[in-house]
């Protein structure tokens, strides 16, 4: 999180004071949700674990993991191992942000 702001001053209109805390509280929470949306990472696995991916938010594979028994599948199911881990990984990453933003959507 960065550092806390500094407060606002009061403009001695209510109505003004009460849109400026309104905007100030949203801001903060939109800089909390940022921050919670860089810190999701998606994983998926595939041919009984032998397989696994992680991938960012925007769905970038960060990282892949293949046991070396895995050699064995051939490289037509290794690929589509490596895919639907892939996909699975995209999915869970969805999901989290998904869950992390709908509070948001309510709000509205």
């Amino acid at each position: 999180m960065t550092t806390p702001r500094e407060p606002v001053p009061l403009t001695g209109d209510l109505e003004i004071d009460r849109a400026i805390a309104e905007l100030t509280a949203q801001a903060a929470r939109i800089e909390e949700m940022t921050e919670r949306v860089a810190e999701v990472r998606g994983h998926g696995r595939a041919a009984n674990g032998q397989v696994e991916v992680e991938v960012l938010p925007s769905g970038a594979l960060s990282s892949l993991r293949i046991e070396s028994r895995a050699m064995r599948l051939g490289s037509q199911a290794l690929t589509e191992a490596i895919l639907e881990a892939a996909r699975q990984a995209e999915k869970d990453a969805a999901d989290q942000l998904a869950a992390l933003t709908e509070p948001l959507l309510e709000e509205e």
